[in-house]
């Protein structure tokens, strides 16, 4: 099987280009191809595939081999991969996922995409504001926002000093969210620069994550903490969050990089 390697500020993945190769069975192979010491390494599987709805169609698919519903820093992949690979001939174009249509508008420099702003849709408030809870003992608040899957955003005063690895479990799992959730950690710099950790389902805590990003943008920018344009600052980059809020659409800017492409075999 050929496959690509992208990433988007550390959020790296493994691309198959399903108008050209056949994956039957994705769980299975995400959970292979995401095994950083037996596999390709990485923090999941896109598969890039044909739609009948859209330019093309996005499926991910987390590290333990779960189906995600998006992806914000894999889909700027996908836009890159689409367009530099010759998939499209346009620098804007639709792209279909379980959490629904997504457009994209291609930044292009010498012929590639060197990033990618992302129409995130209408964010959905999906808790009180704040709501408590109690995780471990501990009572804390959290703000709930889909952007096309679910995020809990909780503002802490030093994100550095969090054991991610001890504590992210509980906070994906709690009872609260009987479909686990992704959870971010925000510290407010100012308003207009926020720093992020993030443990996401199915794959731990992550480099980036887009739709984190964005929905901590939008939850700071509700509870008045931010502006309605704000950098987020992660593991591994900054993303630029703008929530048009007469519009009510939330875009998502960054980059997108091509690391390496190969070919591996599959095992039974």
């Amino acid at each position: 099987m050929r496959f690509t390697k992208m990433q988007g500020i550390g959020n790296d993945y493994v691309y198959v280009d399903c108008f050209k190769e056949q994956v039957d069975d994705p769980k299975r192979l995400a959970r292979f191809v995401s095994d950083r010491h037996f596999g390709i390494g990485s923090d999941g599987l896109i598969l890039i595939c044909p739609s009948e709805r859209a330019d093309l169609q996005m499926r991910m698919f987390n590290e333990d081999g779960s189906e995600g519903s998006m992806c914000g820093n894999g889909i700027r992949c996908v836009g890159k991969y689409a367009y530099d690979h010759g998939i499209v001939g346009k620098e804007k174009i639709s792209v279909e996922t379980l959490g629904g249509i997504k457009y994209l508008d291609m930044q292009v420099c010498g012929g590639k995409v060197a990033a990618v702003k992302v129409d995130m849709g209408v964010p959905e408030l999906t808790s009180s504001l704040p709501e408590k809870i109690t995780i471990d003992g501990k009572e804390m608040e959290f703000t709930g926002i889909n952007v096309g899957n679910p995020h809990a955003v909780y503002f802490v005063d030093d994100v550095d000093v969090l054991d991610l690895e001890k504590i992210g479990p509980s906070f994906e799992n709690h009872e609260r969210f009987p479909d686990r959730v992704n959870s971010e950690f925000i510290r407010v710099i100012d308003r207009t620069r926020l720093q992020m950790r993030v443990w996401e389902r199915g794959s731990g805590e992550t480099w980036a994550c887009g739709t984190g990003a964005t929905a901590s943008a939008v939850a700071a920018i509700m509870l008045g903490l931010a502006e309605d344009t704000v950098e987020v600052q992660l593991k591994g980059g900054s993303l630029t969050i703008t929530w048009d809020r007469q519009g009510g659409h939330v875009f998502m800017t960054g980059p997108a990089v091509e690391v390496f492409h190969g070919e591996i075999e599959i095992p039974e």
